[in-house]
């Protein structure tokens, strides 16, 4: 028989269902204790698997895979040639000739000796080469590490009046970093920095990008007063309270050069191949301005120059590293910050470029090797390191294969340290501050703002009030506002949980969502609900408000002036409840005692394995495990219980009747 045609009455639904056995929902298979809590145990560390490719294998066979494992350079290096040897020459030529000056503007960002970028730019690399799971990611200094670092200390030691302890500081921050990275690398506890979203990273990088810029007005402007504050409004009082201290000779300087690696970079943007230039503008710029301070003695003139470097490789420094003190909590503090924000952005990186040649970046793996380079480097006269984003995009394009890239750099560094010091004597630092400004710009991505705002608007708060903190308050503050913001958002997910009332398609079996689709039709005599996140303490009792004000709505007044309700049966579908606890189990039964005393009855639709197993355990009487109490689809619920509304006398709101009668089952 064909279905009747669906009226355009609101009053009219016409449901019709297959001929077919309704099938009862059963419990799961018994699972002992232990067992759950194993597969809950891997779930929540391993949910990779990373020991399945040891299953099956001979020892031998298990010991090499476990080697590849913890170093990834033994599973490429063996198939290691020359074609690929050439290609990361290359490449990590290129990037070397952007590490050495970022190298030495970032140490000068962190208010450390020039000297220390540099190294931070030799040891770093070769640590990364042989842990790393990466093939692009080009290790080193990176701007927002660097500001964080030099702000956060800088609250307590001056790097000017006592440099011995600011560096000893430094080096201490770098260690407790380096622990903290990978500390949760081995514990697989990599989910915690998830809580730094997409819009928290967008919001809080243009805010660092801007106060780092801001911070280069000393250096462009030729300033010596400058304030030691990071907040907007401080900088740019401080740079016209010091008009005095302007000098024009650094100003001309300055923007020739900073508007000179502006253009090399926007050539590279708009054409890829050029890549090489942009790259190699930071060097140039270094050659051409200390050539230029030099032969017309700069320093004479009012521009201020880096003045002589340290010859030599990293000296050791595992002896300034400070363990107690009154500095300890700074150092740690310190240190977790700084962790958090570099871990994030070299995995950020390696997963980007990954994507792109379709191979795969561990992360758990790469946190273990970022925090043990880390480690490493605070031992060895290093900051904290990660992958920056401007030096892997140039390894990129540059056409790297391998790590090597990296140790190809390192060399090229050594080399740097040990014979070309003394050539950087006479570097403005008047350019570094342009280099400084021209590789943070690129931080600013006013296109993913502009796409967070037209998806998610709260999403773009959180972007807000990381910028705004960030840029009017501080850098930590900024971030910790943005985060805090962040969960809340997760907290309202939970505690306020998705509950929506379902209607028939008319002329199909299909339940959806009323207000998303207009042509649904409820049915009457049931009250047929969707809650779309798991039940716990959080939000039992919003569910039991929504629930009864939806139970109210469809009250109507009886010949006597009593409340009588419209509805028979309360269906909650539970598709999408994934758990419950205690609490959950608790607003199962209080609701279904709640709707009996009000003639009711409760129906529940497709229970998950742990939610029906907890119903059961705790349903002394048997109630839950009734037939007509539990059923696998929507259809099958309103289908089992439809011919109880139609033979029942109940008070009618206009057309009740005839919306009854045009509802037909065939079941």
């Amino acid at each position: 028989m064909e279905p009747p045609n669906a009226s355009n009455s609101h009053c009219a639904v016409e449901i019709v269902t297959m001929e077919t056995e309704i099938l009862r929902v059963v419990p799961p298979p018994r699972r002992s204790t232990l067992q759950k809590l194993k597969t809950r145990f891997k779930e929540t560390l391993f949910p990779d698997d990373p020991f399945r490719q040891f299953k099956g294998q001979s020892s031998k066979k298990k010991i090499i895979l476990g080697a590849q494992y913890i170093f990834p350079i033994l599973q490429w290096g063996p198939k290691y040639n020359l074609k690929l040897l050439k290609s990361d020459i290359v490449s990590g030529l290129t990037i070397a000739s952007l590490a050495i000056p970022q190298g030495i503007s970032y140490a000068k960002l962190a208010n450390l000796p020039p000297i220390v970028g540099l190294y931070s730019s030799f040891v770093p690399p070769l640590v990364y080469a042989v842990l790393g799971s990466s093939r692009d990611l080009a290790v080193g200094p990176v701007s927002i590490a660097s500001l964080i670092m030099g702000s956060m200390l800088r609250q307590e030691v001056s790097p000017g009046k006592d440099p011995i302890l600011f560096l000893q500081l430094a080096f201490s921050s770098t260690f407790f970093a380096g622990l903290f990275q990978a500390s949760l690398g081995f514990l697989r506890l990599g989910f915690i920095i998830d809580f730094l979203s997409k819009a928290t990273l967008v919001g809080f990088m243009a805010g660092a990008a801007i106060i780092v810029s801001l911070q280069q007005l000393k250096s462009l402007l030729g300033i010596e007063n400058f304030t030691k504050k990071m907040g907007f409004v401080p900088v740019l009082s401080s740079v016209f309270h010091r008009t005095n201290e302007w000098s024009w000779q650094t100003i001309l300087m300055g923007f020739c050069f900073l508007l000179f690696l502006l253009l090399t970079r926007h050539i590279s943007k708009k054409k890829p191949k050029l890549f090489w230039v942009s790259a190699g503008a930071p060097l140039l710029s270094i050659i051409l301005s200390t050539l230029l301070a030099f032969v017309f003695k700069a320093q004479n003139h009012g521009i201020s120059v880096i003045g002589k470097l340290q010859e030599g490789l990293n000296p050791p420094s595992w002896n300034m590293l400070q363990f107690h003190g009154s500095h300890l909590g700074l150092v740690m503090k310190t240190g977790l910050v700084t962790a958090i924000i570099s871990l994030t952005e070299g995995i950020a990186v390696g997963r980007t470029f990954a994507a792109l040649k379709n191979y795969q970046v561990d992360g758990n793996k790469e946190m273990i090797a970022i925090g043990l380079m880390n480690i490493v480097g605070s031992s060895t006269s290093c900051y904290v390191t990660t992958g920056a984003f401007s030096r892997s995009a140039v390894n990129h394009n540059a056409g790297c294969k391998t790590a090597v890239s990296n140790i190809i750099m390192s060399v090229t560094v050594m080399v740097t340290l040990l014979f070309l010091m003394p050539l950087f004597q006479y570097t403005p630092n008047v350019v570094l501050g342009a280099i400084i400004i021209t590789a943070v710009i690129g931080l600013i991505d006013i296109p993913a703002a502009y796409r967070i705002w037209k998806i998610d608007k709260f999403d773009f708060l959180v972007l807000l009030c990381a910028f705004l903190g960030v840029i009017f308050i501080s850098v930590q503050e900024g971030l910790a506002i943005a985060v805090g913001i962040s969960i809340f958002k997760v907290l309202l997910q939970i505690t306020r949980p998705k509950a929506v009332m379902l209607g028939n398609i008319p002329g199909t079996n299909i339940f959806r969502d009323l207000d998303h689709y207009k042509e649904a039709l409820r049915v009457p005599g049931f009250l047929i609900l969707s809650i779309e996140a798991p039940i716990n303490f959080a939000n039992t009792t919003y569910l039991k408000d929504r629930i009864s004000r939806w139970i109210e709505e469809d009250e109507v007044e009886d010949e006597n002036g009593k409340q009588q309700s419209m509805i028979k049966f309360i269906i909650l579908n539970l598709s999408a409840v994934s758990a419950i606890d205690t609490n959950g189990v608790s607003f199962f039964k209080d609701l279904r005692m709640a709707l009996e005393k009000k003639g009711l009855e409760l129906v529940l639709v497709n229970p998950l394995s742990e939610v029906i197993e907890k119903l059961l355990r705790a349903d002394d009487y048997r109630e839950f495990a009734k037939p007509d109490c539990m059923f696998l689809t929507v259809e099958e619920a309103v289908a089992a219980h439809f011919s109880t509304i139609k033979n029942q006398k109940s008070p009618s709101k206009p057309c009740q009747k005839d919306l009854l009668e045009k509802i037909t089952y065939r079941v």
